[in-house]
């Protein structure tokens, strides 16, 4: 796969100026191992001949296809549990509490890969919470990988997957199993909405949120992103809204956020 240190630099800045996602020199063995794929469906001989048609910019498609295949897709069902933990026990109750009249909840999850943050949170609502049954409850997904949110759409998940994180009463409650996967059920599908948005570039559709996560993903960008990511979602959330970040993320951002720890982990409510 013939390639030089100077298509490696071009790509990594590809990805910086589309994404703003940071890859570092080091790391420069993940463009062989992801853009394989993409490199033999395009009938290219190695990097060098991906790169030259890159710099022609003639097609958009290849463009997304090369962000997309650098783009990390680590989830998993119930993923860091004490975020799950904190939402059942105080969160999510005193947002019903305030929520009594208008009888609807709205929550948005950032890069959400394919969709198990999603479902995690519906299964958590639906199985903690049975008196919103009559609720309006929404969440939107959003992600810059097509094909995750693709996935997400359909819903369904290998047992490799749904054997990570997810418990196995919530399994058989919640979900159908076609040979080796499993399909999550309409009740939950029907609260759930998926788009396909880059973080950096737009926010989801609007009406304000009662809940945000953004979670394991901020550690990719720049501290400027970082920043204007925190911001946006600032403007995004209702005054008295939660949000969620990875268990090793800060929202730095102090003019807008209050950071409040709870037990081993944390939340953040804006100023």
């Amino acid at each position: 796969m013939p390639r030089t240190e100077a298509d490696y630099r071009f790509l990594r800045q590809f990805i910086l100026d589309r994404s703003e996602n940071i890859l570092d020199p080091s790391r420069d063995s993940l463009f062989d191992a992801r853009l394989y794929r993409l490199l033999q469906a395009q009938g290219m001989s190695g990097l060098d001949e991906l790169v030259c048609k890159l710099k022609l910019a003639a097609d958009p498609a290849l463009d997304q296809a090369v962000v997309e295949a650098m783009t990390i897709n680590e989830t998993s069902f119930f993923r860091d549990q004490m975020t799950f933990e904190l939402m059942r026990e105080k969160l999510l109750p005193q947002l019903i509490d305030r929520r009594a009249r208008q009888c609807s909840l709205r929550f948005w999850s950032a890069a959400c890969s394919s969709g198990q943050e999603v479902y995690s949170l519906a299964m958590l609502i639906r199985n903690c919470f049975p008196k919103l049954a009559a609720w309006k409850i929404e969440i939107i997904g959003t992600d810059i990988h097509g094909e995750m949110i693709r996935r997400a759409k359909t819903a369904r998940y290998h047992r490799m997957e749904v054997n990570r994180g997810l418990p196995a009463r919530l399994l058989l409650k919640y979900f159908t199993r076609y040979d080796e996967e499993w399909e999550i059920a309409d009740e939950l599908r029907a609260m759930c909405r998926f788009h396909q948005k880059n973080l950096v570039q737009a926010l989801p559709p609007l009406d304000r949120y009662d809940g945000i996560l953004i979670r394991n993903v901020l550690f990719y960008f720049p501290e400027a992103t970082q920043r204007s990511i925190l911001r946006n979602a600032r403007a995004a959330l209702k005054p008295d809204g939660f949000l969620m970040l990875g268990s090793s993320e800060q929202a730095t951002h102090h003019d807008y956020w209050q950071p409040i720890v709870e037990g081993n982990t944390c939340y953040y409510k804006p100023r």
